[in-house]
């Protein structure tokens, strides 16, 4: 008899303990009723529920998810040439994992109790010649698999190979809603057709659809029309990313964008998010939480308290953690301190006991400057990869914060 296809995934995964549902749920109406959303309750009917694999046991909303999202950069090898890439790859590392190297790794991640999920990126995860045995791997080793791609390289024979190897989200890079924008950005004239052709297989072989955009310069002035093509396409999330320059996108830091611009960017987020099925988080921009609580004069007493436990801004090392291809683990692709190599220490060993997550863990205590008096700290954190590109430090104050701190002590 035929597995119903909703049991695909380890039922650890999103079941055990039974009150992670609860938190997922709770976070995510908190947040319905901050921003107004009305169309919560077809986001709900129409993507909860496949959402849930892929959320792989969040307990809250932030930069990315929280806690527990470790993604891997199988490869640096990549089709395209994006202006903007943090990991600047183009060919494979000479030092990559092997695939018995990156199995040993994946055993080990998989004995970390948290870990429920693992995202492969890159580069381009699709040009790794042994990314579907790895995705068969990870999945028998109790794991729900999510891919990011820029999408070039996926049509619908790709995406049902995909979709059998266990992946259950993909996240595809869109950049504007201007073909010719996304284009310049991707360095290639057919990025945004093939980009558009990987998303629609992606949904016809049942895989949730996740967006992934770049806010810039470059595409600032269309990211409302994207978010309303993200939104017709069927994605079920949008991650809005703000370019942080790292990599390739250091060569273009012009094009980052300041306070005001951050501000606007996340003012804007809020008003679409009324409207539209899709549902939308900012990475590098975790001041959208507190903002939202003031925003409905709910930033203090049982709401604040009920916030920090929910929203959780930037995940860098205390939720989020990216192992890089040769095996080195960094606490964020913006934030690049190796805290150990997995060649060389077990996997649970540098997460457990790596001295930049311990540091990033305590944020009550070890933030500094504005960040580190801020009443907020604790559910926003500032972007410490912001902090790191333009200070050195990734424990320094976020440079793009637009909120009024003299209040929030």
């Amino acid at each position: 008899m035929k597995k119903p296809s909703f049991l695909n995934f380890p039922l650890k995964s999103v079941f055990c303990p039974p009150t992670l549902v609860m938190k997922q749920l709770t976070s995510v109406f908190y947040f319905s009723s901050l921003v107004g959303w009305k169309k919560f309750p077809h986001w709900f009917l129409k993507h909860s529920f496949k959402s849930l694999p892929v959320a792989a046991g969040s307990i809250g909303m932030g930069c990315i998810g929280f806690p527990a999202h470790p993604a891997w950069e199988v490869t640096s090898a990549c089709n395209l040439r994006c202006i903007h890439c943090h990991a600047e790859g183009s060919t494979p590392d000479k030092d990559e994992l092997t695939t018995d190297e990156a199995k040993k790794f994946i055993d080990d991640l998989s004995k970390v109790n948290e870990f429920r999920m693992l995202v492969y990126t890159g580069g381009e995860p699709l040009m790794r010649p042994d990314l579907i045995e790895l995705l068969n791997h990870s999945r028998k080793a109790g794991l729900t698999n999510v891919i990011a791609t820029n999408g070039t390289l996926i049509d619908e024979e790709v995406a049902f190979k995909l979709k059998e190897a266990g992946v259950v989200g993909a996240a595809v890079s869109l950049d504007s809603s201007n073909s010719e924008i996304h284009n310049h950005i991707r360095r290639n004239d057919n990025a945004f057709n093939l980009a558009l052709r990987g998303m629609r297989a992606l949904r016809k072989a049942g895989i949730l659809l996740q967006i992934n955009v770049t806010a810039m310069e470059y595409n600032f002035s269309t990211l409302g029309e994207l978010i309303e093509i993200a939104d017709d396409e069927g994605s079920g999330i949008m991650l809005m990313y703000q370019l942080v320059p790292v990599g390739r996108g250091s060569r273009i830091e012009d094009a980052t964008l300041d306070i005001n611009e951050n501000e606007k960017l996340l003012k804007n987020l809020a008003e679409k998010q009324k409207n539209v099925s899709t549902i939308i988080e900012p990475v590098a921009g975790p001041q959208y939480w507190p903002y939202l609580m003031e925003k409905k004069k709910k930033s203090d007493g049982i709401y604040l308290k009920l916030a920090k436990q929910v929203f959780h801004g930037c995940s860098a090392g205390r939720g989020f953690v990216y192992i890089k291809a040769n095996g080195d683990v960094w606490p964020c692709p913006f934030v690049e301190i190796s805290a150990g190599n997995v060649r060389e220490k077990s996997f649970k060993k540098i997460w457990e006991e790596g001295e930049v997550f311990l540091k990033l863990r305590d944020r009550e205590n070890k933030l500094k400057g504005k960040c580190g008096e801020c009443k907020y700290r604790k559910m926003c954190g500032g972007c410490r990869g912001r902090a790191m590109a333009y200070y050195g430090d990734y424990l320094a104050e976020d440079p793009s914060c637009f909120l009024d701190t003299d209040h929030n002590k």
